[in-house]
């Protein structure tokens, strides 16, 4: 039988244990953070029932789920009719149950639904974990990556949001990224201007189209909106709005007057002031003033969302967001739960993870590593060095028995490919004086220690 090449899936990826520790790096620094707010973490499987997460993310995000096929013969029970017309959409249901999670946020609203009696509110988790995307790969895109979500439920107030921006703020900057942007927008405020332009019915066509004006500039959005069922009178009126330049305050001031005649555009922009308030009383007018920008033009094209939406990006690489969220008033409620709201953030992690490999800030090493390896020298002499190696652990220094005794040149490899800091030798003449030869791999310096020495050394 011929031997299969080896290859991974397209849009996945291998991590080697240095890029683990680069990675644990991230997690752990997150971790430390969403803790400190209060925040508790939890996990859920990696597969949904595919009704728990149909319907969630519009149109566009439901063709990017990835679908699982019913297990044994799963085309036995589709209908004939479909299988003739080759109506791959109208066939899912039939040969698909489940199907693997796109984000953590809807499988979140389903765990606090069907634990509404263990949790209370307001319930404030955090959840890393990977998720899957039908997309087409790129630079900075996957099909499989990590999300590191951290979300508040069964809390209305703004201050929650006020958090979110300063969770970010720390974050990314213990993360060691100096120049990037918080973006903030309101759902509502786009509510408003569908209401001003006339198309209140719209307002998702409207949203998903100025959504990706990063990527295909206002031509491609006045192309697509046109599309989408609004008129060249329509892009008129949107065009300044979209166009909106200034402060954060002249932004708001310019919307106040945009949005007089709608309720909900005003109550949006009431919403972000709210937020502003919230961390100048926290003492943060810094970040008000250099990370945090208002940006009419972000829309997260998920439906869910209802009030305050961010979107993280760095200006430092070339990459796309890093991080987004926001309010979502009734994505419980598609569970049975009505009336819980909810708000929250997410970290892309892997996006993370190559702008700071591009811009060289992971830290040189880790604690975690083997502190020490113990050169094997022969079998007889194991009885000598478990002892050592045991105590060594038990202090809690990562330590290594090399498990054979061949060639030293070999063992001493092992050790530099793994970065292993020090090298211990155990000969005879150690275990007669009870002086162990402990070698500094970095200088290459060797020094007699006694077992309470090394302890202390290595500790």
């Amino acid at each position: 039988m011929a031997s299969i090449k080896p290859s991974l899936a397209k849009g996945t990826r291998d991590f080697s244990p240095v890029e683990m520790e680069k990675r644990n790096h991230i997690y752990n620094t997150l971790k430390t953070i969403f803790k400190k707010y209060g925040y508790s973490e939890i996990q859920t499987p990696s597969f949904e029932n595919l009704s728990t997460l149909t319907g969630k993310y519009g149109d566009e995000g439901d063709k990017l789920i990835f679908k699982i096929l019913n297990s044994g013969d799963y085309l036995s029970k589709a209908p004939e009719k479909l299988l003739e017309d080759k109506n791959s959409t109208a066939l899912i249901s039939s040969i698909s149950e489940k199907a693997l999670r796109y984000d953590l946020t809807v499988p979140f609203a389903r765990y606090v639904v069907m634990h509404q009696n263990d949790i209370a509110l307001p319930f404030k988790r955090f959840q890393i974990q990977p998720v899957w995307r039908a997309d087409r790969p790129q630079r900075g895109r996957y099909r499989e990556f990590y999300q590191c979500d951290v979300d508040v439920v069964g809390s209305e107030s703004l201050l929650n949001e006020a958090e979110f921006v300063l969770i970010y703020h720390e974050a990314l900057t213990k993360l060691g990224l100096k120049d990037f942007n918080i973006k903030l927008n309101n759902r509502k405020i786009l509510s408003g201007i569908a209401e001003v332009v006339g198309k209140p019915e719209l307002i998702v066509d409207m949203t998903v189209a100025i959504d990706k004006l990063d990527k295909i500039g206002l031509e491609g959005v006045n192309k697509e909106l046109l599309e989408r069922g609004f008129t060249e009178a329509d892009l008129g009126v949107l065009k300044p709005i979209i166009e909106l330049s200034g402060s954060n305050q002249e932004k708001l001031n310019s919307l106040k007057s945009v949005l007089s005649n709608s309720a909900i555009g005003l109550k949006g922009i009431e919403e972000i002031e709210t937020v502003f308030d919230y961390l100048e009383k926290l003492g943060q007018t810094a970040v008000l003033a250099k990370e945090l920008e208002v940006d009419i033009t972000l829309a997260r094209g998920l439906n869910y969302y209802t009030g305050c939406i961010f979107e993280v990006k760095t200006n430092e690489v070339q990459m796309g967001s890093i991080g987004g969220g926001g309010r979502y008033d009734d994505l419980t409620g598609m569970f049975g739960l009505k009336d819980l709201t909810g708000v929250g953030v997410s970290f892309g992690a892997d996006r993370i993870f190559d702008v700071l490999e591009e811009l060289n800030l992971f830290p040189p090493s880790n604690a975690d590593r083997t502190k020490v390896l113990i050169i094997n020298f022969d079998k007889a002499l194991e009885s000598s060095t478990l002892p050592i190696l045991y105590k060594l652990r038990e202090a809690g220094i990562a330590a290594e028995l090399y498990p054979s005794s061949v060639k030293l040149k070999k063992q001493m490899s092992y050790a530099d490919s793994k970065q292993i800091p020090f090298v211990l030798l155990v000969g005879e003449e150690e275990v007669e004086t009870g002086q162990l030869s402990l070698k500094n791999m970095d200088s290459g310096d060797q020094q007699k220690v006694s077992i309470e020495n090394l302890l202390n050394i290595l500790a």
